[in-house]
């Protein structure tokens, strides 16, 4: 079959991103204990070839794979998850498939391949299942009490001490507290519920992210002086947490990103807006000068 160059560069493109991803899922099956979750990314790691095959028949061409693209996203998932890591390159190969439609009616696989692309792979996605996102209900209790709690406790202490590191000491000895008793909660929690859950895993998940919460949220007192300056990083740094967090939800999970972002943030920042209001009440009431 006869192709214009044009058309011949966008199906090299397509083979391209066909052979890379074929790579990606291959490589990241072969670190995967669960063997159902090795089976499905195995299962489009071979759809990705297939589809390779079906472009070179057109182009009669071999393409080296993207190397970096490789790396890239082979890292990511090593790092965040690989849930995390193929949804997010899923969605930049959205775009690519976006110009699968302009070959309607010219290349006579592209309504099949579109299909597959669009309903074959997602429905594979969807089966994944990997620990940390079980435990997404722990995470998000740590994460949301640490940065509710103790942006309103650093709100209320920078207006009652005003003192840095006064703020820090006690800002860190209330989050540590907090942090194990969000643990052994959780924990009792998990284990009353009877779920599939390990309930000393959900506690250690509640736990170690408080905790790194926690320590994110002191870090601005004490590396600067001026309190209320260390209180607009410290809000900002929830906002990014908040923001970063949902993020990773949002792709890993195939979940809305803004209502979440905006009631997560919108309700910290309330808190916080609150407790600076009752620090500074305090303060004047009780004629406390420290």
């Amino acid at each position: 079959m006869a192709i214009s160059d044009e058309i011949r560069q966008k199906l090299l493109g397509f083979q391209k991103s066909e052979i890379t991803e074929h790579h990606i899922y291959n490589k990241l099956a072969r670190t995967i204990r669960s063997p159902e979750n090795r089976r499905i990314l195995e299962n489009i790691a071979a759809d990705e070839r297939r589809h390779y095959d079906q472009w070179r028949a057109y182009t009669q061409q071999d393409v080296a794979p993207d190397r970096w693209r490789i790396a890239k996203y082979y890292a990511i998932s090593r790092i965040l998850g690989f849930t995390f890591g193929v949804k997010l390159m899923e969605m930049a190969e959205g775009k690519i498939q976006g110009d699968y439609g302009q070959l309607r009616g010219i290349i006579p696989d592209v309504e099949v391949i579109m299909g597959e692309e669009n309903q074959h792979e997602k429905a594979l996605l969807q089966l994944l299942d990997e620990e940390r996102l079980r435990y997404t209900g722990s995470i998000v209790l740590g994460l949301n009490d640490a940065l509710v709690e103790l942006t309103g406790t650093l709100a209320g202490l920078t207006l009652a001490l005003r003192n840095t590191k006064l703020i820090a000491l006690t800002g860190s000895i209330t989050g540590v507290a907090a942090a194990f008793s969000m643990a052994a909660a959780e924990y009792l929690s998990t284990k009353s519920e009877r779920t599939a859950k390990n309930p000393f895993k959900a506690a250690i998940y509640t736990g170690v992210i408080y905790l790194a919460t926690v320590v994110v949220l002191i870090l601005p007192y004490l590396a600067l002086s001026n309190y209320f300056i260390s209180l607009g990083c410290t809000l900002a740094a929830a906002v990014l947490i908040i923001a970063l967090f949902n993020y990773y939800i949002a792709v890993a999970r195939s979940e809305p990103f803004r209502g979440r972002f905006l009631e997560m943030a919108g309700l910290s920042l309330a808190v916080a807006a609150f407790s600076f209001l009752v620090g500074f009440l305090l303060r004047t009431l009780m004629g406390v000068d420290v």
